[in-house]
């Protein structure tokens, strides 16, 4: 059987470039049991509450919901479980330097599969204030009015 090649994403988290200012993403290894895995092919998940943690020079990801996988007998997996990340001990340690220099936190942007390995994007996060996100909107809001002006000069001038 070929190995799967390229990746597919099998869920974002669209609200967290909106709450939080993006400093840095890594590239993780998730520990997985095979109802996960199968849960997770069929494209079901949800890293709308999930969060990241550092514990004992191991990283953790927390509040993730991966559905039970619907074939599933009676050891399937618990949906919101705590899930072992897979990173080089120098990367833990920088992150972890970073963490503790306070105001920031640890949130998984995206799962998604990378050569038939599931992975999570993990990115250093800073949280906005409401005026920052008030202020990204508006300038978002600009940015587009701005395109389909020129847009439709350019389309008049033609």
């Amino acid at each position: 059987m070929p190995r799967e090649r390229g990746e597919k994403v099998v869920a974002t988290n669209r609200k967290a470039r909106h709450e939080y200012t993006i400093e840095d993403t890594y590239e993780a290894g998730v520990v997985l049991q095979g109802t996960e895995v199968k849960s997770l092919r069929e494209g079901r998940a949800s890293l709308v509450d999930g969060y990241a943690f550092i514990d004992g020079g191991e990283m953790w990801l927390d509040a993730v919901h991966i559905p039970e996988y619907t074939e599933g007998t009676w050891n399937n997996h618990t949906p919101r479980r705590k899930r072992k990340l897979l990173l080089h001990k120098h990367e833990i340690v920088k992150i972890s330097h970073r963490i503790q220099g306070g105001g920031y936190t640890l949130i998984p942007l995206s799962i998604y599969f990378k050569d038939g390995r599931a992975k999570v994007e993990i990115a250093i996060a800073k949280g906005k204030r409401e005026y920052d996100k008030r202020q990204a909107l508006r300038e978002r809001q600009d940015k587009r009015e701005a395109d389909r002006a020129m847009s439709s000069r350019r389309h008049l001038g033609e």
